[in-house]
């Protein structure tokens, strides 16, 4: 009887398919403060992680869970400036603008649970794979109803911190979180600035 090889490696999910999709948000996770290179120039941006599932899209992942639901996501670094992709997303889904006194103090949180329509499109990495990202969200159209909500909530903050969830996160995520400023200042370890100097 042969033994035989297969090439295994990478995942065998394939990307979300292009299109529209009613969707909810069950998790918003704050990143922190973290140094992204933009353009060249390295910069620290204070990052959040939203998830949504698309409760309508249901495959099995493991056969012990049974179906569950697609889901997708995107970081946004966290201002609700004129010029903000945060600020133009949410202003869309919420299908109004924000008034200043929004804008200066809006918890992202309350949209946990809330229901959507997430436009979904496809590009090519530069590793040539091609993956799935979230190209607009908006509120639902009248008539069209989002079933309820099938992964369980989360949220995690620095101010309200949740080790469990945490520890519950992919490995890439945590390690995100951990380069954070918030998350070495929780943990009282040294901060340093994009130059490498410590801050105090």
């Amino acid at each position: 009887m042969p033994i035989i090889a297969q090439n295994n490696g990478g995942s065998t999910i394939a990307p979300i398919a292009p299109g529209s999709y009613a969707a909810r948000c069950y998790s918003m996770i704050q990143i922190g403060t973290i140094t992204e290179n933009i353009l060249g120039t390295d910069k620290e941006l204070h990052k959040v992680r939203i998830t949504w599932e698309l409760p309508d899209e249901l495959e099995v992942f493991k056969e012990e869970n049974g179906p569950q639901p697609r889901v997708i996501s995107e970081e946004y670094t966290l201002s609700l400036n004129d010029k903000a992709n945060l600020r133009k997303m949410l202003q869309s889904w919420r299908g109004k603008a924000f008034t200043d006194a929004e804008a200066n103090a809006f918890d992202i949180t309350v949209l946990v649970g809330k229901p959507c329509l997430l436009s979904i499109s496809q590009k090519e990495s530069k590793k040539g794979t091609t993956f799935s990202y979230v190209s607009g969200v908006s509120l639902l159209p009248k008539g069209m109803v989002c079933p309820p909500q099938i992964n369980p909530s989360q949220v995690l903050s620095f101010d309200a911190w949740d080790e469990e969830l945490f520890q519950s996160l992919p490995d890439f995520i945590k390690e995100k979180i951990q380069s954070s400023q918030e998350y070495k200042a929780m943990n009282n370890e040294v901060i340093l600035d994009i130059d490498g100097n410590p801050i105090f």
